[in-house]
């Protein structure tokens, strides 16, 4: 598969660091980097609902189909001259690039495109990826079975008073 640009024309996965897409142009095919991926290669497929990851992991082939809702917004990110628009997902392995180029004018101008298209928030550098763990359903085990919460609770002592500190003469016959 190849990348498309703005300008209709394709450049292959590896070239340059330059990466384009035109947004009223979807749905858009195009391969990005994945370490995890083999050949460290995924095709991803971007249409206004949805985006399709498709890649090889061990020999196994997969495809993820993620809503474009569950996504957190279009995230920008600055490296030295470098501008980067990423689609930013909870896991950080689902996010997908959007543009790359070096001229302030023109990523402004995509970011503000790609939020409307998608109806996602713009976001400022997210460099904190990784989302918490959320918690188990049995991280509580101090609290009572299951099968004991249909008891009512009963009264230890049967409303016996206890006198704490005296001395008991206890009589028996």
């Amino acid at each position: 598969m190849r990348r498309q640009t703005a300008t209709g024309g394709s450049n292959s996965a590896g070239s340059g660091r330059s990466l384009r897409l035109d947004p009223p142009s979807l749905p858009v095919s195009f391969s990005t980097h994945d370490i995890r991926a083999d050949g460290g290669v995924r095709q991803v497929e971007l249409h206004r609902e949805r985006v399709v990851l498709r890649r090889a992991v061990r020999g196994m082939r997969m495809a993820v189909n993620v809503r474009v809702s569950d996504f957190r917004g279009i995230a920008l990110r600055e490296s030295d001259s470098v501008h980067m628009l990423v689609l930013v997902h909870r896991d950080p392995s689902l996010s997908v690039p959007l543009c790359i180029s070096a001229d302030d004018d023109e990523i402004e101008a995509a970011w503000t495109m790609w939020s409307e298209i998608f109806a996602l928030p713009q976001l400022q550098d997210t460099t904190k990826e990784a989302a918490p763990r959320r918690r188990r359903r049995n991280a509580i085990r101090s609290r009572r079975p299951r099968f004991l919460m249909r008891r009512r609770v009963g009264d230890l002592l049967n409303g016996a008073t206890i006198h704490r500190g005296e001395r008991e003469i206890i009589a028996r016959n």
